[in-house]
């Protein structure tokens, strides 16, 4: 019997991820989610340790502050951000990452090893990962059997 080798969360992760820090102010932080394009970004400590998550869902908490002349409410990052965040090792096999995509609410995962952020992996991320694969399946008809878990 052949030992297949499940892609992990290091094959296909972004290892290059923008951070916030949690003294940031919350309009710049705004501001950078727009020019990135993305809808979420980790927030880390001044040493590369995870301190939480910021989304758009966090920043839309902006809509329903303000002052009673309608004035922009102010804060930091850290006044707005998920805390408590779910992380996983670069070790995870892409198969087990899918599984916590699909149980769980989130368009993204951080990826720590030994406290330090060392990159983060996205629904869109699996997905190319599981299209390339199928591409190899469809050259070597052998490989698709072994994908699928049939030996």
């Amino acid at each position: 019997m052949t030992t297949q080798h499940l892609p992990t969360v290091r094959e296909i992760m972004d290892k290059y991820v923008d951070t916030l820090k949690p003294e940031t102010d919350i309009w710049d932080a705004v501001d950078f989610l727009l020019e990135k394009r993305v809808t979420g970004a980790l927030v880390a400590d001044g040493k590369g340790k995870l301190a939480g998550i910021l989304t758009e869902s966090d920043c839309l908490k902006l809509l329903t502050l303000g002052g009673p002349d309608h004035d922009a409410p102010k804060g930091k990052v850290k006044d707005f951000m998920t805390s408590a965040v779910e992380s996983i090792p670069p070790t995870m096999d892409i198969y087990y990452a899918a599984g916590l995509f699909l149980t769980k609410n989130f368009r993204r995962l951080p990826v720590v090893e030994d406290g330090r952020i060392v990159g983060a992996i996205t629904q869109f991320d699996i997905l190319r990962a599981v299209q390339r694969g199928l591409e190899g399946m469809k050259k070597r008809p052998s490989a698709a059997r072994a994908f699928a878990g049939v030996a």
